[in-house]
């Protein structure tokens, strides 16, 4: 079967949501297991997770906005670079690309008409793909990352939440097992996506959320009691 297209073509978006999600999932139920262990009261716990919900999506937008758009800075500069370096020596571009072309196993030959008819087009787009591996419609989109981080990371913190309402009489049972399956199947969902093994994907987020509630769990054990 055909597909439409490959798996790399996602890490952009996929990145973004997965990597929101799972932190929201994880780092709002390590918070609230936290807070229940130190023998707060329910409603205590339901108001430190809707906190958490919203400081870390906030957190998070901010967050992807300025790595992706420090991205997207270098690969504008990269780009006025080469414009500025074709326009100086266009005869001494076309050449680099001809040795870029032999190193990939073209003879001199075929290198030369290679670079010389890409060159007859755009040059620029020609020296971006294969000089600095830039594709232009791909370039880094800072605020689609921060929007998709931030929704993603609230549906994630969602999820304990609304298990904590509903399972309230065993409050941090009901959030470890929500937390746990949703994480599951978000660490399948995310290797399905990009190609990889779903046991293993599945795998791995769990071990760091069930890392994360039971340090959170024992700190806040430890401080209910010194408190109390």
């Amino acid at each position: 079967m055909k597909r439409d297209g490959h798996y790399s073509d996602r890490t952009g978006w996929l990145r973004a949501a997965v990597l929101g999600a799972d932190d929201g999932i994880v780092s709002t139920a390590s918070l609230m297991v936290g807070v229940a262990s130190s023998s707060a009261s329910a409603g205590a716990v339901l108001v430190a997770g809707v906190a958490g919900m919203f400081a870390g999506a906030m957190s998070m937008a901010a967050g992807e906005y300025v790595s992706v758009a420090s991205q997207l800075d270098a690969e504008r500069t990269d780009i006025t670079l080469e414009e500025d370096e074709l326009r100086a020596d266009p005869e001494g571009e076309r050449l680099e690309l001809e040795r870029i072309y032999q190193n990939r196993g073209l003879s001199p030959q075929l290198a030369a008409e290679v670079a010389e008819q890409l060159s007859s087009g755009d040059p620029l787009i020609v020296h971006l793909r294969d000089e600095l591996g830039i594709q232009q419609e791909r370039l880094a989109r800072p605020i689609q990352a921060a929007v998709v981080s931030a929704i993603s990371f609230a549906l994630g913190a969602a999820l304990p939440i609304l298990s904590a309402i509903i399972g309230e009489r065993h409050l941090i049972v009901s959030v470890v097992l929500a937390t746990l399956l949703a994480l599951a199947v978000l660490g399948a969902i995310g290797a399905q996506a990009g190609g990889a093994s779903v046991g293993r994907g599945a795998f791995r987020v769990l071990i760091g959320g069930v890392g994360a509630m039971a340090v959170t769990a024992l700190i806040g054990n430890a401080v209910g009691a010194v408190a109390l």
